[in-house]
């Protein structure tokens, strides 16, 4: 190795090794010893140049190996305590293959290592380039986690929307066939049921995903590409990100974003914290190739706080609904309607019939312009606050409908309509429709 590479390799190690220091540090509490407590009495009688020389962490100390064991080690505990309450989800189902693309995920082959050999899964009868039939049975995979002692499993909607056959596969090789309580396909969440001792079932702890900041430690557990409980490591890479559930045209506000490898199989699975507390269910993956590529998106675990326990009790989660769909205010649509370049907002684009917000007098597009100019383009009402609460975006608005209001509220709007002029308008939200023809951004 010539000077220059050895120079190089160096310095990498060098960095390498300082970024393992600083997230063990972060990662396990109390690893590297302050100086004991005699220690600091006799360094306490000592001049203030011995003092500090005394006094130098205890880290110099520690070996890099030591480190590096102390950081493996607390992975391996956290995955150990963990594991027991990940499960592995079998369903044999009827796929439609336009459907699966949503979530980022490459179309099922019954042929893939998700598919057990030991299964008869029907074949693409007469299909001599191996081409997927448009419809086709095929034994499916996903992942879940055990929610509570009564044998409650949550999971993704999209994993087990349209099964035949549920099985749920325990970290011990325990399987036991699983029934259907029920899902929330806007929200992309399910609940499956397991008829298992309460001994033998160990709930996961449940996190706070309101407190996450970008940068903190995100852990996915799960069965990616049928290969059962994988552990993949990174770090939560945005938040507060509003995506399409993928199954509605409905959003999910909030999400997580995180660079954790999540792969097809991981659908459904924890996204965890350093202390092992689940923060987010991996649902979807932005990816050109169907497989991971850095964006992996999860669903809020204070969203599942809400909706689970009511699909437990057997109802249907309800939301509040506006009926408009729209997108954010752009720099380039304020200048072209003359206000002032701080603007920030939601822009109704459509009303539906007869929904809350038409009921209430808001208007979107104008249908009298000609759909290709600027002044059609640019019209609609812009919603700036809604109880007075600032409206930044369109994620903002949809963020705050999920999860500071209900059917039957009444919510004070403040609006700034095409011609310029300003109104509070106040409408009573109504009930979420299960099936919305809407396109775009709707509430």
């Amino acid at each position: 190795m010539n000077n220059k590479n050895h120079s190089n390799y160096i310095a990498m190690s060098i960095s390498v090794v300082a970024m393992l220091l600083v997230i063990a540090g972060a990662f396990v509490g109390g690893l590297v010893a302050a100086p004991s407590v005699n220690g600091e009495a006799q360094a306490a009688e000592l001049e203030p140049a011995q003092a500090v020389e005394a006094a130098q962490p205890a880290l110099q100390t520690s070996s890099s190996t030591d480190v590096l064991a102390a950081f493996e080690d607390a992975f391996t505990d956290l995955y150990q305590d963990t594991v027991p309450s990940v499960v592995n989800i079998r369903v044999t189902k009827r796929f439609d293959t336009s459907a699966l693309q949503h979530f980022g995920f490459p179309l099922p082959d019954p042929r893939d290592e998700d598919s057990p050999e030991d299964e008869d899964t029907p074949d693409s009868e007469g299909d001599e380039d191996g081409l997927l039939p448009e419809e086709f049975f095929n034994q499916g995979g996903g992942s879940g986690f055990v929610w509570d002692d009564e044998g409650h499993i949550v999971t993704n909607h999209h994993v087990i929307d349209g099964a035949t056959s549920i099985e749920v596969i325990f970290s011990d090789d325990t399987r036991v066939p699983a029934e259907l309580v029920g899902s929330d396909d806007d929200a992309d969440v399910a609940v499956i049921k397991v008829d298992v001792p309460a001994s033998q079932l160990q709930p996961i702890t449940i996190g706070d995903s309101d407190a996450l900041e970008v940068g903190q430690l995100a852990i996915a557990i799960g069965n990616p590409f049928g290969q059962e409980f994988t552990l993949t490591t990174g770090i939560v890479s945005g938040v507060g990100r509003t995506i399409r559930s993928g199954n509605t045209q409905f959003s999910i506000p909030e999400v997580i974003q995180t660079d954790a490898a999540i792969n097809p199989g991981n659908s459904g699975g924890p996204l965890l914290n350093r202390q092992g507390e689940v923060i987010g269910m991996n649902t979807q993956i932005l990816s050109q190739t169907g497989s991971n590529s850095g964006v992996g998106f999860a669903v809020p675990i204070n969203i599942a706080k809400r909706i689970v326990p009511v699909i437990i009790e057997g109802d249907d989660f309800e939301y509040a609904w506006l009926g408009i769909s729209g997108n954010s205010l752009t720099s380039e649509a304020a200048s072209a309607r003359n206000l002032d370049a701080a603007t920030r907002g939601a822009v109704v684009a459509e009303v539906t019939e007869d929904g809350p917000a038409a009921q209430a007098g808001l208007v979107g597009r104008d249908e009298s312009l000609n759909n290709s100019s600027e002044e059609f383009l640019f019209s609609g009402d812009i919603i700036v606050a809604i109880n007075n609460e600032p409206i930044h975006d369109m994620s903002d608005l949809i963020t705050y409908l999920v999860e500071d209001t209900q059917p039957g509220d009444v919510v004070s709007l403040d609006v700034i309509h095409d011609d310029g002029s300003q109104e509070t308008i106040d409408v009573t939200l109504g009930v979420r429709p299960s099936l919305s023809l809407i396109p775009e951004a709707d509430e």
